[in-house]
């Protein structure tokens, strides 16, 4: 049985959320040393969410809580190396995805099928990515409500109609307060039994604290108060500054507080240049002109044909395949439609040389690995796949046969061929890799000052 959501609550998360919606997309206020000791006291709501997140005891074994994989020491992402993280009664069932960070949530869409955003649009155009896409990616967004109004039929097909937003790696849940209750009942993550399981839960251990903030009818209520938990959940991750603090190097940079080195600096334009790396195209990274700070994501799907990870225990039945919006986890009109197979949700690069394995599958562990697939996927795919018993390489092996049309050949620098010219050298790789460092919280200007005079 699905945890259910109260919808009667939808208004008002969206005007809750839009109250904070400044602070949740990253206005470019000046960070300080001591930024989170200045910062404004939790609600109490948001307060009661903290506490439950670091609350082992509501899990079915008592020893995981939202914490255990979302460590906040690491940008609230796993902190081991795990391709999928275990969990389940006795912490011993594996996951099928890597497990997304929680950070830089707050500003994503509800899930929507639509025209490409106007940041691609500009990108197959031009080098540099238009300020006027990334205000697009960057609008306020609700905890629960859609960011715009331009979703259409399920049945929809045109070239120009890409899936958009939503929660988890396949875009299935649309608010922060459903995305933090589904792992509570999921068998491989904090595997309660079901959803009266929780709400018993929550009634003894939080009663008292839930009927002072929502009153004492909602104890007797397992729907609501299933959904004011969300809600609770929900509101620490908007309020808490360390899930979006906008404190990397890129972002002093951007606020003119600090010099990118000549490397980094290398980086940066071939990670804008639409014939080479070509990044910025789905991973926007301006400023809007309003201010705001880039998310580093258009919450737009992609199929990239990422090679299978025998390190996940269920890619060991060959048949099975995760094929993202088309299942195993979706369930619904948009996964029984065969263009969706296969695509993803574009992360966010944020902190992303802090992650210790990389795509849905969690099939490479460096930054270095990552940037130099996108190189070299069509022109040498020997080096990217695994060959067949007749020493054929068997390309997009992590996709079944029928859904490899899907996957991206068109932007650069995946529209490369056999024989071709690799779109970035090893130096040049290397250039872009030291770029994406930049992205990572907590630089301290002073402390590269000093470096700097010595």
């Amino acid at each position: 049985m699905p945890l259910q959501i109260n919808h009667r609550l939808l208004p008002l998360l969206a005007l809750a959320g839009l109250s904070l919606a400044g602070a949740a997309v990253g206005v470019a206020s000046e960070p300080t040393a001591n930024s989170y000791d200045e910062q404004a006291p939790l609600s109490a709501v948001a307060q009661l969410g903290k506490k439950l997140f670091f609350d082992p005891s509501l899990s079915g074994n008592g020893q995981m809580s939202c914490a255990s994989c979302h460590d906040p020491a690491n940008h609230y992402a796993p902190a081991n190396g795990l391709a999928v993280q275990l969990g389940g009664l006795h912490l011993d069932q594996p996951g099928i995805r890597a497990v997304p960070s929680l950070a830089y949530k707050t500003s994503t869409p509800s899930f929507s099928i639509g025209e490409e955003s106007a940041a691609d649009e500009a990108a197959e155009a031009s080098p540099m990515t238009e300020a006027s896409g990334v205000a697009l990616a960057n609008a306020p967004a609700s905890v629960a409500g859609p960011l715009t109004a331009q979703a259409v039929k399920a049945d929809a097909a045109a070239a120009n109609l890409v899936p958009r937003g939503g929660m988890f790696w396949d875009g299935r849940i649309d608010s922060l307060e459903e995305q933090a209750l589904q792992p509570m009942i999921s068998p491989f993550e904090m595997a309660n039994a079901d959803v009266a399981t929780v709400y018993a839960k929550l009634k003894k251990g939080y009663g008292k604290d839930i009927s002072a903030l929502f009153g004492n009818n909602i104890l007797n209520d397992q729907n609501m108060m299933i959904s004011e938990i969300g809600f609770a959940l929900a509101r620490y991750q908007i309020e808490e500054p360390s899930f979006h603090p906008y404190t990397s190097k890129y972002d002093y940079y951007l606020r003119g507080k600090a010099v990118l080195t000549d490397m980094e600096a290398r980086g940066l334009k071939l990670f804008d240049d639409a014939n080479k790396g070509n990044c910025a195209s789905c991973h926007l990274d301006k400023m809007t002109g309003d201010g705001q700070m880039p998310n580093f994501t258009d919450f737009e799907f992609e199929a990239l044909g990422a090679p299978r990870n025998p390190a996940i225990p269920a890619n060991a039945d060959a048949h099975y395949y995760d094929t993202g919006i088309c299942g195993p986890l979706r369930n619904d009109t948009y996964s029984a439609q065969q263009q969706n197979c296969g695509l993803f949700k574009t992360p966010t690069l944020r902190n992303v040389a802090t992650r210790h394995v990389f795509f849905h599958n969690g099939v490479y562990r460096t930054l270095e690995d990552v940037t130099r697939f996108y190189v070299k996927r069509d022109i040498n795919p020997e080096e990217i796949y695994p060959k067949d018993a007749s020493g054929k390489v068997v390309k997009y092996d992590d996709l079944p046969p029928q859904y490899r049309a899907n996957i991206d050949i068109i932007d650069a620098p995946m529209n490369r061929k056999l024989g071709d010219a690799p779109a970035l050298s090893d130096a040049e790789i290397a250039d872009v890799v030291a770029f994406l460092r930049t992205l990572s919280d907590g630089y301290d200007p002073a402390k590269d000052s000093v470096k700097a005079a010595r």
